[in-house]
C-alpha cells in the first residue's frame, strides 16, 4: 500500500482480529477506482471449485483492472467480500493474508445466501487510490 496512506486503528476500540486496518484515510491529490465486485470465472467461462481458487481468481481480476488504471494491489485501500458459506472463510483468509501485508487496507468479509450462478463461493470488490 502506498506511503502516504494513513491508517487508523484507534487505542479505545479493539483491534482487528484479522489482517485488516479499521480505516484507511486518502489524502487529498489521489486518484480513486471503484472496482465492481468481481467472480471467479474466466474467459472460457471456468468457475474454480474451492473458494481458495476462486479468490486467487477473483484478486488476479481485480488486479488486472486496477492494472488497466495503472494501479496495483498495494494501492488497495479497502476491499468487500462475500462468501457463501462460513466454511469458505479460510481459503478466502489465507489468499487475502498472502496478497496484503500490514499495514492492511480496510476490510469487510460478510457472509451472503449466494451470487448469480450457484456455483460462485467468493465475490470482491474493492477501492483503491493511487497519487496522481
Amino acid at each position: 500500500m502506498a506511503a502516504e496512506m494513513n491508517h487508523h486503528t484507534p487505542l479505545s476500540i479493539r483491534a482487528p482480529f484479522a489482517r485488516y486496518s479499521h480505516a484507511v484515510e486518502v489524502p487529498a491529490g489521489h486518484r480513486l477506482v471503484l472496482c465492481s465486485g468481481q467472480l471467479s470465472i474466466t474467459l472460457d467461462d471456468h468457475i474454480p471449485e474451492t473458494a481458495e481458487a476462486q479468490t486467487e481468481l477473483c484478486f488476479a481480476n481485480v488486479s488486472a483492472i486496477l492494472e488497466a488504471a495503472g494501479m496495483g494491489l498495494a494501492d488497495i485501500v479497502r476491499i468487500n467480500a462475500y462468501v457463501t458459506d462460513r466454511a469458505h472463510l479460510p481459503g478466502y483468509m489465507k489468499v487475502r493474508d498472502r496478497l496484503f501485508s500490514d499495514p492492511a487496507p480496510a476490510s469487510t468479509l460478510m457472509i451472503v445466501s449466494g451470487f448469480a450462478r450457484e456455483a460462485f463461493k467468493v465475490e470482491i470488490e474493492v477501492i483503491a487510490a493511487a497519487a496522481e
